[in-house]
């Protein structure tokens, strides 16, 4: 049978040490054994969150740890800010609206970043706003926002809590929640953090508890004071992702075997450059600029006389490689390629030998093997840093 070569944005290919770790034999999360994983495992996240603050772990999609933070932080009617450069953008729009919020939407065209002025022009005016949520890596695009600029503009214009969506670049991307002064930062399990679906995280501030505290949420599986607690005790209020959570363990083991997570980061800088430079080789365009690009995602725009529908198709059947296609407005105008978690240079080298495979069966004119000559030559300039 042969081996699917999956570059989706998630999930994400699984490293065999976290399969190992997974199939473990299954213990009780009411026991010392569990304490003892859940606080050391815990714990060793922290840096890649960049935060002293404990790590909380739903058993969920990323989307649950989404509305866990609007649930916890707000109330029916007040006013909030949700800055969209993109589909996930939009998912947090229709998360506040369900909850009956009223959204101030900052949005943005998409494959474009929002930038610090942007925020502070749109704050102005604004004078009650009681949180703002954002999108730090836009899934759907390849935009990574400026968090930390963005950050920036909301403690210094207004009184809210500012409140990240991280979940496509948290394991891939610098994260600074403390320095940068990030109120709630959430992750999914299922992208740069190398395991399957079902287990997110969710870190909180300081200043956000004390909001938290003042507001009285109705949730139940999902009231953050809930795992506050049962986190001090070094377990969760329900059955947690056991296996998930032995899995992530191994996460950090292979991040410290990397050299620590700078390593991983820069790992992933050398990948999405790698990427870029061999589509901008091919004559492929990009949808977002060098300045904001993921370092865990790219997305391309349709070589120009292809089916994408077809292109995408004929890349799987016969290369087995599986790139995931555009949603909503770029719906097969463009491809994404991820890049994040277990995935290598030596992994890029191979996905653009298959584009470039694919675009001569299409006919398409190109040099052969410009693209990965280009993705070769920054990859060979960047070892050894």
């Amino acid at each position: 049978m042969y081996r699917n070569i999956l570059r989706h944005p998630g999930p994400t290919p699984i490293p065999k040490k976290v399969e190992l770790a997974m199939a473990q034999d299954m213990i009780s999360h009411r026991t010392e054994e569990f304490v003892k994983l859940y606080r050391e495992t815990t714990a060793r996240v922290k840096p890649i969150f960049g935060t002293k603050q404990d790590i909380l772990l739903i058993p969920s999609g990323g989307t649950a740890a989404l509305e866990a933070a609007v649930l916890n932080t707000v109330s029916p009617g007040d006013e909030v800010v949700v800055i969209t450069v993109g589909a996930f953008g939009d998912y947090f729009v229709s998360i506040c609206e369900k909850h009956g919020l009223q959204v101030h939407k900052l949005e943005k065209e998409w494959g474009q970043a929002c930038t610090k002025e942007d925020l502070i022009d749109f704050l102005k005016p604004l004078s009650n706003v009681k949180a703002v949520f954002a999108t730090y890596n836009e899934t759907s695009t390849g935009i990574l926002n400026p968090i930390e600029q963005l950050a920036e503009a909301v403690r210094n214009h207004s009184d809210a809590l500012f409140i990240v969506d991280g979940v496509s670049c948290i394991g891939g991307a610098p994260a600074e929640m403390d320095k940068w002064g990030i109120d709630i930062l959430v992750t999914g399990s299922q992208k740069a953090m190398m395991l399957p679906p079902g287990l997110a995280f969710v870190a909180v501030s300081e200043r956000a508890w004390k909001v938290i505290e003042a507001n009285h949420t109705n949730a139940y599986y999902l009231n953050l004071l809930s795992y506050r607690d049962w986190a001090e005790k070094g377990m969760t209020p329900n059955t947690p992702a056991i296996s998930l959570i032995m899995g992530l363990s191994a996460v950090c083991d292979l991040i410290e075997e990397e050299g620590g997570f700078s390593k991983t980061v820069e790992r992933h800088e050398i990948m999405k450059n790698m990427v870029r430079e061999s589509m901008k080789a091919l004559s492929i365009e990009l949808l977002t600029s060098d300045e904001y690009a993921s370092p865990t995602i790219t997305t391309i725009r349709t070589p120009e006389g292809l089916d994408l529908a077809d292109f995408l198709s004929h890349l799987k059947n016969k290369y087995h490689i599986d790139f995931a296609g555009g949603l909503g407005s770029l719906q097969g105008k463009v491809f994404r390629f991820g890049h994040m978690g277990y995935c290598l240079p030596s992994d890029i080298l191979q996905a653009v030998s298959l584009i470039e495979s694919g675009l001569q069966d299409f006919s398409y004119p190109f040099e052969a093997g410009a693209g990965v000559s280009a993705a070769q030559r920054v990859f060979l300039s960047s070892s050894g840093k």
